[in-house]
């Protein structure tokens, strides 16, 4: 699959670990994991691949949040984003990294 980033800060926590605002800081582990999660993004062939991992506990939204797809950071983190088919290959485009304690506010 294709990964693109929705906002600058996400495609930098992919690339370097970090980001340059001091609004999404992240802990070096969750880091580290939204990186192996991306690279799975990047690797998987169809979104159907990321049935089969557990882990991610790969998921499409409901409600607010119709469209839109998550995986599983860590039992705290999620990464949302949106899937488009192509003739090729599906373009995921990342929106988001958000913690689930504060995503009902």
């Amino acid at each position: 699959m294709t990964v693109v980033f929705e906002k600058e800060y996400l495609r930098d926590l992919y690339k370097t670990g970090r980001t340059i605002g001091k609004k999404h800081r992240f802990q070096p582990e969750i880091a580290r994991k939204y990186r192996f999660c991306i690279g799975v993004l990047l690797a998987a062939n169809s979104i159907e691949d990321l049935y089969i991992i557990n882990s991610l506990n790969y998921e499409v939204l409901k409600g607010d949040k119709k469209g839109i797809s998550s995986i599983r950071v860590n039992k705290q983190y999620r990464i949302e984003f949106t899937v488009k088919d192509e003739a090729s290959e599906p373009i995921v485009t990342v929106c988001n990294i958000l913690e689930l304690s504060k995503h009902y506010k």
